[in-house]
């Protein structure tokens, strides 16, 4: 009996000593870990978490990317550290800006305007001589760099009315093909989501005035080569460099693109032999194709379309052969536009397949080629309502399915070098820092 009393007295005794001294915890044998969530750069940068709140946090891990499901919306990192015996600890670690510090599998796209890959609220693409849908890069880098887009043409005043010597700027024959190809144009786009603004009025001023109501972060246009149409971009800069809007501008005038060249500008040949021999042998840039759907425009400004103008409102009176409303004639030889200059473009091609080039015989030529080419195409070239590598694109195509494909091809080449030459000529005495040094031009070989 008593030795079952001094048994139940040593087994309290002991349990109340192991309830003073617990057994050491054993930590485990993983580390540490945190996780930390970024979503997608599809959001602006300002939604990014405080920095304050974020430097509570200081965990600094080595991260090992994990690809999810959704790794289209949100990408998951699990970060370890070097195991620690003395302690467990359990943190969750919150990037300074998760929308651009990275925990991302894709690329990192910036919110900087001056990155040409940033997505903007709203751009703005100002027509020139470029009045095309089918490889016009400056509508292309608008829609795909931006959320709304709204494309726009100046009836330049300073471009009509009387020349110094008594001329007209611009003649009747001359604005009606480009009201034509203004219309075309709207009309392409209106087919595709867009539209197209149209005002009377200097670019430097429309375009800062439909800046300011839309909340444009750019202005995208294509570089032309005239000295007037240099200076009106310069003035487009510096008033666009007030209002904090950019102005990124593509080269979409010739069949090379100026920085394929295999020279800077101001030391090009100044005849045409030297530049034809330096420049033949250059790799064309492929064609821009045509987007089937835009961007919407901008819901900010509610901006109206605007009239397309007539003769009258440009100030010039119909000729004598035109209608007086100055509207186009029902049987026109030439109509503005790129879907007449498509056409066009196809039925020449024809022509050449079914007439193929020859080469040249005691100083005659065949009928389609050489200057008989330049009336039934050139006029769209120099609207721009066709681009040069559209036109080399399919011309070719009939020229190498003919016997005589390399005097074809030559010809071709020849012809749209020999305009190359005339503008990037152009471009290079439009520069006021080289207009007393430049040495006269010749188109002889």
């Amino acid at each position: 009996m008593d030795s079952n009393h001094r048994m139940v007295r040593y087994q309290h005794l002991k349990s109340e000593e192991e309830d003073e001294n617990p057994p050491p915890i054993v930590p485990p044998p993983f580390a540490p870990a945190s996780i930390s969530l970024s979503l997608s750069t599809i959001l602006p940068s300002y939604l990014s978490v405080n920095s304050r709140t974020a430097s509570s946090f200081s965990l600094q891990p080595n991260k090992v990317k994990v690809p999810t499901l959704a790794s289209s919306l949100a990408h998951l990192s699990l970060s370890s550290t070097s195991p620690s015996p003395s302690k467990i600890s359990f943190k969750s670690t919150i990037s300074p800006n998760p929308l651009q510090n990275p925990l991302t599998l894709g690329p990192h796209r910036s919110f900087d305007p001056s990155n040409g890959a940033a997505i903007r609220r709203a751009s703005i693409v100002w027509f020139r001589n470029d009045l095309r849908i089918l490889d016009n890069e400056c509508l292309n880098s608008a829609n795909n760099e931006s959320i709304s887009v709204l494309p726009v043409y100046c009836f330049d005043p300073t471009e009509y009315g009387k020349s110094s010597s008594g001329f007209d700027k611009t003649g009747p024959h001359r604005a009606t093909f480009l009201i034509e190809s203004v219309s075309d144009l709207r009309k392409k786009l209106q087919a595709r989501g867009s539209d197209l603004v149209v005002r009377i009025g200097k670019p430097e001023t429309v375009l800062v005035e439909l800046a300011k109501a839309i909340g444009a972060d750019a202005v995208y246009a294509h570089r032309e080569v005239s000295q007037d149409e240099v200076k009106a971009e310069e003035r487009i800069e510096k008033a666009m460099k007030e209002e904090n809007v950019e102005v990124k501008y593509s080269w979409g005038c010739t069949l090379h693109h100026v920085d394929d060249l295999p020279f800077k500008l101001e030391d090009m040949p100044t005849n045409y032999g030297g530049f034809r021999e330096k420049a033949q042998k250059l790799e064309i840039r492929k064609t821009i194709e045509a987007l089937d759907q835009l961007k919407g425009l901008p819901s900010r400004g509610d901006v109206e379309a605007g009239d397309i103008p007539s003769l009258m409102d440009l100030g010039l009176n119909p000729s004598p052969t035109m209608p007086q409303d100055g509207k186009q004639a029902a049987k026109r030889c030439m109509l503005g536009g790129e879907s007449e200059a498509l056409e066009r473009l196809r039925q020449l091609r024809a022509e050449c397949e079914a007439q193929p080039h020859k080469g040249f015989k005691d100083g005659m030529q065949d009928s389609i080629y050489g200057a008989n080419l330049c009336c039934k195409i050139y006029p769209w070239l120099a609207m721009g309502c066709l681009s040069p590598r559209t036109m080399f694109d399919e011309l070719k195509k009939s020229i190498t399915s003919s016997a005589s494909s390399n005097a074809g091809t030559n010809w071709l080449m020849n012809e749209l070098l020999c305009r190359d030459f005339f503008r990037f000529v152009s471009k290079k005495c439009s520069s006021s820092k080289i207009q007393l040094e430049v040495t006269p031009t010749t188109a002889c070989t």
